[in-house]
């Protein structure tokens, strides 16, 4: 998952933007569990995406490694009586593990499933939901042109439409309750050079959205019933942007390789903050939202991961990932993360590495704030 999509373009003018005060964290963040993998240094087992199951007690991974691996979370945090990290490796802490044909690149849990159901695009253009209790495919998806799918989600306002974004420059809705690989209903091909669509995500909060991120360095807002022009363009970024996240009814986060993280107002498409202080110039890193927190969290090819506050624009947590070995993956990066969404003065991220290395953040609100 190392691709420069777009390099050279000249920067435009971005305004300044004043922050109110001092970034100050309110959260005091330590590392309770580092999952590591047993993949020897010929294979790659880079970790491209991680998400939490609607009851957020369950975790998926998958990346380079062809694996879905399913993770029971409450044995990866905390535990009162020890203060001390556990050090563990894939086998023996995933509950079990699905082979899949290709690489992939997303992951997303069917609305409605009850986390039954698990959809993925790979790097052959295919869309797949998985069964988890019966853990086979059972549904497919090839309408990519063999093109890579970046992007896989499913709606929450009508919950029997899919949505992905691929290489091949189009977004495509389906209806999720065909059998025979889902009718289309919409293809959407966001510019005239048909530019990579490399993130999907459809409003959570209920609204008819889905909001695309395109290597045009644009990312787009489409009402699900007035497609195929888009309501809202946000343009700001100076590269390739990789990532889209509603943060909450009216906000939404953008990610970029121009090295920037972007808050824009949905309704006006107006930008409201950048963030700046992690690397990415070519690969993806990752992009997650904490929305009770309002939290932003990326990873970063320097080997960190970075947490920021929505109200400002430089970081209030870094930490940095260790190698693995003296030899090995000496110029790896932090190629994905995930906030667990649980409404607390507590919270939990999960990044994984591009040398196949999960680990399990812990949060706790400060008691002075």
């Amino acid at each position: 998952m190392n691709n420069n999509f777009s390099a050279g373009f000249p920067p435009p003018a971005v305004p300044g933007q004043e922050e109110l005060s001092t970034a100050r964290s309110d959260w005091d963040f330590s590392l309770s569990t580092v999952i590591s993998s047993t993949a020897n240094a010929t294979v790659s087992d880079t970790l491209g995406v991680i998400e939490f199951d609607p009851s957020n007690t369950i975790l998926a991974t998958g990346g380079i490694a062809r694996k879905i691996r399913i993770y029971t979370l409450n044995p990866l945090l905390p535990q009162e009586e020890t203060q001390s990290i556990a050090f563990l490796d894939h086998v023996n802490a995933c509950d079990y593990y699905i082979c899949t044909p290709a690489k992939l690149s997303s992951l997303r849990w069917k609305t409605g499933s009850g986390g039954r159901v698990l959809g993925s695009g790979d790097y052959d253009g295919v869309v797949t939901e998985y069964d988890l209790e019966r853990k086979l495919s059972i549904f497919e998806r090839d309408e990519h042109s063999g093109r890579r799918v970046w992007s896989v989600d499913y709606s929450h306002s009508h919950p029997f439409l899919g949505a992905s974004g691929s290489d091949d420059g189009t977004i495509q809705i389906w209806d999720t309750r065909c059998s025979e690989g889902g009718q289309c209903v919409a293809k959407v091909q966001p510019t005239a050079a048909r530019s990579s669509v490399c993130c999907v995500e459809f409003d959570p909060f209920g609204d008819a959205l889905v909001a695309v991120g395109c290597a045009d360095m644009k990312a787009y807002a489409y009402d699900v019933r007035r497609i195929p022009e888009p309501v809202y363009t946000f343009d700001g970024h100076t590269k390739t942007v990789t990532y889209v996240r509603f943060l909450d009814a009216g906000t939404m986060v953008t990610a970029s390789t121009d090295g920037c993280l972007k808050l824009w107002n949905v309704d006006d498409s107006r930008l409201i903050r950048t963030y700046k202080g992690h690397v990415n110039s070519r690969s993806f890193v990752g992009l997650s939202v904490w929305r009770h927190g309002g939290l932003l969290g990326c990873g970063s090819e320097d080997n960190q991961v970075f947490v920021y506050d929505k109200r400002w624009g430089e970081p209030i947590w870094v930490h940095g990932f260790e190698p693995m070995g003296r030899d090995r993956f000496d110029h790896g990066f932090v190629s994905s993360v995930c906030w667990r969404q649980v409404n607390e003065d507590q919270c939990t991220l999960v990044a994984g590495g591009s040398d196949g290395v999960l680990q399990v953040f812990f949060g706790k609100k400060k008691s002075d704030t």
